[in-house]
């Protein structure tokens, strides 16, 4: 028979300190909701009374279908009962079935941070872990600095442990809060643990200060721990948590976890993942990361030709698990590193339909290659590709033809008297009834470009005339499209910088 493993998200607390994250209530709401929706055991939502977010967020009317909303606080101070201790009073007062509560169990840092004795430290956890459990389901002890304190002093870390299973606590939770401990001293430490405590009371909170959060939640896991804790893309406190995006797969796909454990987290739902690693990642407005476990753009993109080859006859050749089961996608790379493989793989992605046995292929592939050699880049550029496949088989059509352009910056010598001006000649086919086309430029040329791209949309020409004019009046500056009947069409764009707008027509 399975065991059952339970997931505790802690995002919204832990993954809160991290540098430069500032989450608001309806972040946090939606980050709840859509953390519920996958279905994980706990969401800490936050520390009750430590700031004015937090204790606004857990006052909301949040509803959950699936997970325990949980609240963060401190053991009571040292001199006050628990009854008085305000933290705590914040954590009673919310509605929320259930607590996590830190405590000390580092003999060092009782000594030295919380300056009391190790007995008013056990007393503490005590006091505090009975007051909660009095009216919450379930109370969650976080064992802060536990690897350290075991190494330290094993029998008082055990003994923090006991103080607050005695009282009350339902979970006991490992933290590697400097994150310095190694796969190898959390499996040897756990296994010693779970032989006093039974592992189904034993959690595993981890950071990445080596590098080291998943590995070390799996070593605890495969020692005896039955709670895990971590966070959405490992964010946390300095180099982060524990990834959760990265562990619920690994329990859910591969055979070790797979065979031995129940998570409350269906299968089918883990197809979420990818969208909610970059649902963070937008929010936090930060780029995904690309080459992340599971979720990332590359996990499951293959570039080489020889590897593609091989991915099509079988996926199972360079692909651990298919990039469905996590709502991500193959992708097919076209480089100079590409053969024929990448090549069919790529335009049969893309509904193009060429015989295999087809030269055209051949000399896709050698203009890729040309290209690349030129300074140019296809790798993650799929449009830009589809153009150059469609010119080498003749089926791009021509909209126009750039005979010339220029860009001009001058400075008059004073101080904010700058002015740009930008031309393009183009040469278009006047017998259509409308002109459509597209220009692509940077920096100086973005005004040419913005014209360019938004103008050329929908001309209307008469071939009759000798000469069009058209002016674009906007914010910074005025624009010309002149066309001659012979075809060339001449677009200018003079921008003041120091004057708001002008026109010249």
């Amino acid at each position: 028979m399975k065991e059952k493993l339970y997931i505790f998200d802690t995002t919204l607390r832990d993954g809160a300190q991290t540098y430069g994250v500032d989450f608001n209530v309806d972040e946090k709401k939606l980050l709840a909701k859509k953390l519920d929706e996958l279905g994980v055991d706990y969401i800490e939502g936050g520390w009750p009374g430590a700031n004015a977010t937090d204790t606004k967020f857990f006052n909301e009317d949040l509803k959950f279908e699936n997970s325990m909303f949980t609240a963060f606080g401190m053991t009571k101070k040292t001199g006050r009962s628990a009854e008085n201790d305000p933290g705590l009073a914040a954590m009673i007062n919310i509605n929320a079935p259930s607590a996590c509560v830190v405590g000390k169990s580092w003999d060092f840092h009782v000594d030295l941070a919380l300056r009391i004795t190790n007995e008013e430290n056990l007393e503490n956890i005590g006091e505090s872990v009975k007051f909660l459990a009095k009216t919450k389901k379930e109370v969650h002890f976080d064992a802060e600095h536990f690897f350290d304190g075991y190494k330290s002093n094993p029998n008082y870390a055990i003994d923090c442990l006991k103080a607050a299973k005695s009282n009350g606590a339902r979970w006991l939770v490992l933290c590697d809060t400097n994150g310095g401990t190694l796969p190898h001293e959390v499996e040897d430490i756990v296994s010693k643990v779970s032989k006093e405590i039974s592992g189904d009371h034993l959690g595993i909170h981890a950071h990445n200060d080596t590098g080291n959060a998943v590995a070390n939640t799996l070593a605890a896991v495969r020692a005896g721990v039955r709670q895990v804790q971590g966070t959405i893309n490992g964010l946390g406190e300095r180099c982060g948590n524990a990834n959760l995006i990265s562990l619920l797969p690994t329990f859910a796909f591969k055979n070790e976890f797979e065979n031995k454990f129940d998570l409350s987290i269906n299968r089918e739902r883990l197809n979420l993942l990818t969208e909610l690693s970059r649902l963070l990642d937008e929010i936090l407005n930060r780029v995904p990361n690309r080459t992340a476990p599971y979720v990332g753009s590359s996990a499951f993109a293959h570039k080489g030709g020889l590897h593609v080859s091989a991915v099509n006859k079988d996926p199972k050749t360079y692909e651990h698990i298919n990039p469905e089961l996590v709502g991500n996608q193959r992708q097919i790379i076209i480089s100079e590193q590409s053969g024929k493989s990448n090549i069919l793989s790529k335009l049969k992605s893309a509904g193009i339909e060429v015989n295999e046995d087809d030269k055209t292929i051949q000399k896709i592939l050698d203009r890729v290659k040309e290209r690349e050699f030129n300074g140019y880049s296809y790798d993650g550029a799929d449009a830009s590709f589809e153009i150059l496949v469609n010119k080498v088989l003749g089926k791009m059509p021509e909209y126009f033809e750039v005979i010339s352009f220029n860009v001009n910056v001058q400075n008059s010598g004073e101080e904010g008297q700058t002015m740009s001006e930008a031309s393009v000649k183009l040469k278009i086919d006047i017998t259509k009834d409308f002109l459509h086309g597209f220009f692509f430029g940077e920096d100086q040329a973005r005004y040419l470009v913005e014209v360019s791209q938004n103008k050329l949309e929908q001309i209307e020409v008469d071939a009759s005339k000798s000469a069009v004019k058209i002016e674009r009046i906007g914010e910074i500056g005025g624009t010309s499209i002149s066309i001659n009947s012979i075809g060339e069409i001449e677009l200018s764009s003079l921008i003041d910088h120091h004057t708001k707008w002008f026109n010249e027509f």
